[in-house]
């Protein structure tokens, strides 16, 4: 938090935005949301709770998550992700009104278009915001904690935490309604494989690029 610069600030808030807009396309496409989104969806679609409530219900869960994951590395800022939720909340609502301005997917290919749009803007925000090193979505932030406690690549351990919320969701769904699709759809899933490998990518081609290395597990 200390030694905010504005290009730190424009990335994260930026990033977030990027991300906020992919989901924005996942719904657009009428195929499924995105796996950042799904679970708060999925219990917005069964007990009718309001997707933003749920959204902070999901943040809070996750949080506490970090903390047992984390123990004495945890940091006070973490708590502050729930905050960042609302905030990301507002920006979905904002991401969802402008994508409705765009004409609806006329056939299967046009979706899997918005689909791809969706995959390569959710992985694209992830890799201007996390490095940010504000606050991280708590959906990132368990992430962070995951690869950090594993000692394995942000990336991968995005595409696996990505691939749990989906089967959750699944779950949940088939358990309370009798379907694995309710809230589940095909970007869902292709999201929750590719997102992780298309930021594993992004990341190399900066490194190829630029000749600097970005860090996705700083917290």
């Amino acid at each position: 938090m200390y030694g905010l610069t504005v290009k730190r600030v424009f990335n994260y808030i930026f990033g977030l935005f990027l991300i906020s807009l992919g989901v924005g396309f996942s719904i657009k496409s009428n195929l499924g949301s995105t796996p950042v989104s799904t679970i708060p969806y999925t219990i917005n679609v069964i007990w009718g709770i309001d997707i933003g409530i749920a959204t902070i219900i999901f943040h809070i869960i996750l949080v506490i998550i970090e903390l047992i994951l984390l123990r004495s590395d945890f940091k006070p800022k973490h708590f502050l992700q729930v905050f960042v939720g609302v905030l990301f909340g507002w920006f979905t609502s904002l991401s969802v009104y402008l994508t409705s301005l765009i004409p609806l997917p006329l056939n299967i290919l046009t979706g899997i278009l918005l689909i791809i749009i969706s995959t390569f803007l959710v992985a694209l925000g992830l890799f201007f915001y996390v490095p940010a090193n504000i606050i991280p979505l708590s959906v990132e932030g368990v992430t962070q904690a995951i690869a950090i406690v594993s000692n394995r690549p942000f990336p991968k351990i995005k595409v696996y935490a990505d691939v749990t919320y989906v089967v959750i969701s699944a779950v949940l769904c088939y358990i309370f309604l009798g379907t694995l699709w309710a809230s589940v759809g095909i970007c869902t899933i292709i999201s929750a494989i590719f997102v992780g490998t298309t930021l594993k990518y992004i990341q190399k081609a900066h490194r190829r690029i630029t000749g600097q290395p970005v860090d996705l597990k700083k917290m």
